[in-house]
């Protein structure tokens, strides 16, 4: 009697652990999109666009750009082109610089074999003016178009807890 009772303070303790770990990776995310580029290519007309559906504009949320690049990635730096448009509005746009490296070529991101992962905010503690579908694009601008070497980029937005 006493083993069973044994076993069963085990599986529950199990059960509990379960929820518990499984409970603390749920994400706030309201949109996750990553687009790839063809051939490590990122060219103006390859935009990166999800629209996301404001319920409740009391809410605060971030807005953050995600980039991939491999390790023959030629520049230090990258610029890119947020636009903000809501539905029937008017767009707003604005151009971010982000560095990549340090001065003595070292990648900054998170490295994977031969690819460096950024996440980089854009808009953080945001509050959208209106409740309704907003559109966010992002689009690369730097000189070189396509720009080489880049794997892909994309947007994530979340809630503010």
């Amino acid at each position: 009697m006493k083993q069973n009772k044994s076993l069963v303070f085990s599986l529950w303790s199990i059960a509990l652990l379960a929820v518990v770990l499984w409970g603390g990776c749920t994400t706030n995310n309201v949109t996750d999109l990553n687009v790839s580029m063809d051939q490590h290519r990122w060219s103006y007309i390859n935009k990166v666009s999800a629209t996301v559906d404001i319920k409740d504009p009391a809410k605060a949320y971030n807005i953050f750009f995600r980039l991939r690049h491999t390790a023959d990635y030629r520049y230090s730096n990258i610029y890119i082109l947020f636009h903000l448009k809501p539905a029937g509005g008017k767009k707003v746009t604005r151009r971010y610089g982000f560095k990549l490296a340090q001065s003595d070529g070292q990648w900054l991101g998170s490295g994977s074999g031969n690819l460096f992962t950024y996440t980089f905010p854009l808009l953080t503690h945001y509050r959208f003016p209106a409740a309704g579908k907003y559109e966010l694009v992002i689009e690369q601008n730097m000189r070189d178009n396509p720009l080489q070497e880049v794997s892909d980029a994309g947007i994530t937005v979340s809630t503010v807890e």
